[in-house]
């Protein structure tokens, strides 16, 4: 009953916020909840942890400037190829990642991940070191102007909201409770007739195409795609956000998200503070918020409602 207001009301927030925080910094915790919701779909639903997941992030985003910069397509086929090649590159990585699982499946994806690295520093196209600029913020639809921030704004929240919608469908189908049971009792699950690899498979691609939007949306946000985006600092920064909001939950990833972006914004200006400040909050989550903030308050409200009945 109180799902939709509290939806609405996010909503309703949402869309003035830019006339109070700044729109690049909204539109930088915007694409990282894409990025969040996507690495939630392997880790919190099919149990399968990601250490390269950065590399569709940041490979989307290069794709994304590159495609925009050739062709002049408007800005959402800019994002949606992004997006498309992030999916290829995770139909790729998954063929040969999703074979194994645990330590072997997260090494697996980090080697991948700095290999695609090393080939977007040499790559003639991406600028090196200096990174892909002046990525064109084009038309919305070959029409709307979203050259300034506060309009593009809107078009990443629509994406963003787009984005969650998907990822809530995904996981509330029978598609998404096969990953659940697989990530559970693998086992058990091949017992009854279903192939565990191809559905990992299937949730390997999705989550990639997922990230390769988030990727494209902070591309066309900052106007530039870096080395930094592909890094193995962003695939863990992703997966303390994961952590910190809630495994397997909605509104886990949104959370962590925003915390983690908003910290470091505030810390940026104490220079490596920020990184501390990550490895302080990683250490609480892991002793006291094992479940995440969202999962703590969720048992709690679960365990406060429980109470007057005994």
């Amino acid at each position: 009953m109180t799902r939709w207001p509290m939806l609405l009301a996010l909503l309703a927030v949402a869309l003035v916020a830019p006339t109070v925080v700044y729109p690049v910094l909204l539109m930088t915790v915007l694409s990282f909840i894409v990025f969040a919701c996507s690495f939630n779909l392997l880790l919190g639903y099919a149990g399968l942890l990601c250490f390269g997941h950065a590399m569709f992030f940041g490979g989307a985003a290069y794709v994304t400037g590159w495609f925009l910069k050739t062709t002049g397509a408007s800005i959402e086929i800019g994002i949606l190829v992004g997006g498309l090649s992030a999916a290829a590159l995770g139909l790729l990585v998954g063929l040969v990642a999703v074979k194994r699982s645990g330590i072997q499946f997260a090494m697996i994806t980090f080697a991948i991940s700095q290999f695609v690295y090393f080939v977007l520093l040499q790559a003639p196209f991406t600028g090196g070191e200096d990174g892909l600029q002046r990525i064109p913020r084009t038309a919305l639809l070959g029409v709307v102007d979203v050259s300034k921030s506060g309009s593009l704004y809107y078009v990443v929240l629509g994406f963003t909201v787009l984005a969650v919608l998907f990822f809530y469908r995904v996981v509330h189908s029978p598609f998404g409770e096969i990953l659940k049971a697989i990530r559970d009792n693998e086992a058990r699950v091949e017992s009854l007739g279903f192939r565990p690899e191809r559905f990992k498979l299937i949730a390997f691609v999705i989550s990639a195409g997922m990230a390769g939007v988030a990727g494209g949306l902070k591309a066309v946000a900052f106007q530039i795609a870096t080395l930094t985006d592909v890094s193995w600092t962003v695939s863990g920064e992703v997966i303390l956000m994961t952590l910190l909001g809630g495994l397997g939950t909605l509104a886990g990833p949104m959370v962590g998200a925003v915390i983690i972006i908003g910290l470091n914004d505030f810390l940026s200006q104490f220079g490596e503070w920020s990184l501390i400040s990550q490895g302080v909050i990683m250490l609480v989550v892991i002793i006291f918020l094992r479940r995440g903030v969202v999962g703590e308050i969720d048992a709690f409200l679960r365990r406060k409602k429980v109470a007057p009945a005994r």
